[in-house]
């Protein structure tokens, strides 16, 4: 710790001003003079971002940048890498040391320096991480700077100015069109109003902070691959919230995973103690251990930490609400200029507390993983997922194992061992096949293998500020098992599937081909975009000794011949593309089940699917469904402008769906006749979230909310009476539905269920009661109201009990799907995007 004159010393010379021009290196310009305004007096674009790390790169040999990829419209996606002169020339040496310690890299370190790594800007009309960032490097990058200098002896800085850069140019595009010269704080304002989907997202309105686990957009992924070139000791990820609030910064709020070591609890006390000191000479405002936990693993704090750095987060008041000033419900004025400040300033205390304690650093980051590959946490030491009979769900959880650097391979020999069976959450006999994939514990990323795999999750405080399970065996939904004991692996690639065709493939009747994974419907897309018109089984059938089961896809020659000059040419390409197994049959006479042309055989003929877009929807939904269409099965989606739905729009739409949002003044009674007239006509209708409630009870609609009892105000000994003042935030604790994932009975025989297995498991995060559905039309309901991992309160509980999840009735001559739950949450949970696409596909065409 500093002394109290030279940490004063520090605020006045870095902290609170820019150096004088005279002690800058030659030729390097601070932010002010480079872009032309002070920073504070207005937003900078991205490219101008981009153009001064390049200025400052080429000025200050403590600088150099590196592109590591390009966000999906095209923006760069840029990381600086600062430290001294010297440690550049060594700079291979480094990074490769440090991945030396983490398990990445056979042998031993050979230098020693801690990496820290600041994030600005993952969501992007939290704009003002990008500006303090500027200042933030400019200040390091001044080689005349003994104070910066001294500390990037013992560290390398990797700035990061702006993790989401289309979600930061859609806020300041809009933001720079809609103000004049005159700041404008009063919170009428429009520049404080920002529009709907506003930046916070990325182009596809994912949530970037909530995807470090996941990978499923472009940003992260490119981030990762940057992100294990290093592998940093410290890590920050920079927000804004509400301008009313005051500055948070590290130590975190409970609840911590219980797989956090000592070292990373304590080390964000120290870091935390460094940035209270200088606030603290500042008078400025600050909070910690409240609101802002260390548990879901797809936050840019919690991430880290499960992968041995010192993650955390810091929020400032703000927001992209605040513009470049803003009154506060105090009466306070909070301006950009200050917001800057104080960003800028917890940046460099966190560089410094780490450069000052860089040994045990780096020693305690080698001990992490150390003690992962040696003894690595929990109760499990292997992970089995059954690879035979699972389409490409085993591939798609082995590519994102890549992507997160997990070590894998595949059984060696069949054999049995005990361990508890994911499905029925038994402990049994399990029976290992051969070419099975298996994830051992004893690795590098033991804890970040335990945290997504671990079968419950372990719940030390039900106070959360997100998802409480997130299982990828259940999101996955393919058979798994958590073994107590170690299995023989290989890692070579995954076992050979069978031959792309199989049967007598001279001009057959017609193609099968399994639907179980969400590959299986990127290849009908992929089809049904050529002009193949397909067919669906549904019902088990029997052909050539072989038996198959409802959802099958049949191409058939007939009706297709007409259409294509090449139909067995194109087929045949587009299953090679695909990596997709084919089975040429050369009857359409089953020995078991109906035969080919049968009436029960559905029918799916190229639908075209539109999309409710804008408010009053909620963009992430929306971003969900998009990005499912666009980039999982990479099939035509048409967004139509909610707000200006007219009926002529769904004219030669087959296919709608309600994405999750505010539909209580949107759908007036004339929107609601126009969708239901256009359903009746042959429309199928998919209701997600709110949707459902929006049409449960009108005419027409079998969906209806099921009465639940209404709780009893109990006293704190829980007898009965008010509630007491205190006890509030835990008592509604009770009605809480956070994130949890259950059990769900399927009706495998309906066409929404094809290719799925009975038990299902859904990710649960609303307590929405319906009623059964009549008729057969309830596909999944609750197995029990308990969760199988995760919380969910009792009264929340009580409240879903024996209530419809998944539903589809008929409704004259179209159809209507209700999904209560979305399966599409956050574009991980693989399993429902079979659900969606057989909602999409198959739900009234069979």
């Amino acid at each position: 710790m500093l002394s109290v004159r030279l940490r004063s010393v520090l605020v006045a010379l870095l902290f609170v001003g820019t150096l004088p021009a005279q002690a800058q290196e030659e030729g390097l310009q601070d932010p002010a003079t480079y872009l032309g305004y002070e920073l504070g007096s207005q937003f900078t674009p991205h490219h101008r971002v981009v153009d001064y790390l390049e200025h400052v790169a080429a000025h200050s040999p403590a600088v150099t940048t590196r592109q590591y990829g390009t966000s999906h419209e095209g923006r760069p996606l840029v990381l600086a890498t600062v430290t001294t002169p010297e440690n550049h020339g060594r700079l291979s040496t480094l990074r490769r040391s440090n991945l030396k310690r983490a398990g990445m890299v056979e042998g031993a370190p050979q230098a020693d320096a801690a990496v820290v790594w600041l994030s600005y800007n993952v969501h992007g009309d939290e704009s003002v991480s990008s500006e303090a960032a500027l200042k933030t490097l400019h200040a390091l990058a001044d080689t005349s700077n003994a104070r910066t200098q001294g500390w990037l002896e013992n560290a390398v800085v990797l700035l990061d100015p702006a993790l989401n850069p289309d979600g930061r140019e859609r806020y300041v595009n809009w933001f720079r069109k809609t103000v004049g010269t005159t700041v404008n704080p009063d919170r009428s304002a429009r520049e404080h109003h920002p529009p709907w989907a506003p930046g916070r997202t990325n182009h596809y309105y994912f949530d970037l902070n909530r995807d470090w686990a996941w990978a499923t957009q472009a940003e992260t992924r490119q981030r990762l691959d940057a992100y294990h070139r290093w592998m940093p000791n410290v890590h920050v990820d920079y927000h804004e919230m509400g301008a009313d609030d005051h500055y948070y910064f590290a130590p975190a709020a409970q609840p911590l995973h219980e797989n956090l070591t000592e070292w990373q609890r304590g080390f964000q006390e120290t870091i935390g103690r460094n940035n209270a000191s200088y606030f603290d000479d500042n008078g400025w405002l600050y909070f910690t251990r409240e609101v802002f936990d260390l548990f879901y693993p797809g936050y840019g704090d919690t991430w880290p930490l499960f992968n041995g750095a010192v993650g955390m987060t810091y929020e400032q008041a703000g927001g992209g609400a605040a513009g470049r000033s803003v009154v506060t419900a105090d009466g306070d004025t909070l301006t950009l200029a200050e917001r800057i400040e104080h960003h800028h300033v917890t940046g460099l205390s966190t560089v410094e507390a780490t450069a000052e304690n860089h040994q045990q650093v780096i020693e305690e980051f080698a001990a992490y993983h150390r003690s992962a590959q040696q003894n690595p946490p929990g109760q499990y030491r292997s992970y089995v997922v059954r690879h035979r009979g699972q389409g490409d769900r085993v591939d798609a959880l082995a590519e994102l194992l890549d992507r997160q650097r997990i070590q894998y391979g595949y059984a060696t020999e069949s054999g049995r061992a005990m361990g508890r069976d994911y499905r029925s959450g038994q402990r049994r006999e399990v029976r290992i096949r051969r070419g099975d994939l298996v994830v051992d514990a004893a690795q590098p990323k033991a804890r970040l293998v335990k945290t997504l795999f671990e079968p419950e999750t372990t719940i030390p405080d039900s106070l959360m500020y997100d998802l409480t399970a997130w299982g990828l065996p259940y999101a996955y939904g393919g058979d798994a098992y958590a073994l107590s004991e170690r299995v023989g692996i290989s890692t070579a690639d995954a076992p050979p599937s069978r031959p792309d065709i199989t049967g007598d493939t001279d001009r057959p009747y017609a193609y099968a081909t399994p639907w179980r994974s969400r590959g299986d419907a990127r290849f009908a897309a992929a089809l049904l975009q050529e002009g193949v018109q397909l067919r669906f089984a549904t019902e088990s059938f029997t052909v050539d000794d072989r038996s198959y089961q409802p959802g099958t896809l049949l191409i058939t020659r007939t009706a297709n011949t007409n259409r294509l000059d090449d139909f067995d040419e194109t087929v045949r390409r587009v299953a090679t593309e695909h990596d997709q197994p084919l089975h040429a049959l050369q009857t359409g006479f089953t020995t078991e089940g109906p035969d080919l042309g049968s009436g029960t055989v559905g029918l799916v003929d190229g639908p075209t699917v539109a999309v409710l877009s804008g408010p009053p929807m909620t963009p992430n939904r929306v971003g969900e469904v998009w990005h499912f269409f666009d980039r999982q099965i990479a099939y035509p989606a048409t967004l139509l402008p909610a707000e200006d739905m007219e009926a002529s729009m769904l004219d030669a739409v087959d296919v709608l769906v309600l994405p999750d949002g505010d539909y209580d003044t949107w759908l007036t009674d004339a929107r609601a006749e126009t969708i239901t007239r256009w359903v009746r006509e042959g429309g199928r209708l998919i209701a997600l979230g709110e949707a459902n409630e929006a049409l449960a009870g009108r005419t027409g609609y079998r969906l209806s909310a099921k009465q639940t009892k209404a709780s009893t105000d109990t006293m704190s000994d829980g007898a009965p009476g008010p509630e007491p003042y205190g006890a509030q935030q835990r008592e509604s604790l009770t009605r809480s539905a956070p994130g949890s994932i259950h059990r769900v009975r399927l009706d495998t025989s309906h066409p929404l269920a094809f290719g799925l297995q009975s038990p299902y498991f859904t990710l649960k995060q609303n307590t929405e009661a319906y009623s059964y559905l009549g008729s057969g039309g309830t596909v999944g309901a609750l197995d029990e109201p308990a969760p199988v991992s995760g919380f969910m309160g009792r009264q929340a509980q009580q409240q879903v009990d024996d209530t419809l999840l998944f539903g589809a009735q008929r409704l004259g001559s179209g159809h209507v799907v209700y999904l209560v739950d979305n399966p599409l949450f956050r574009g991980f949970w693989y399993s429902g995007h079979v659900l969606f696409s057989n909602a999409v596909f198959f739900v009234g065409n069979g």
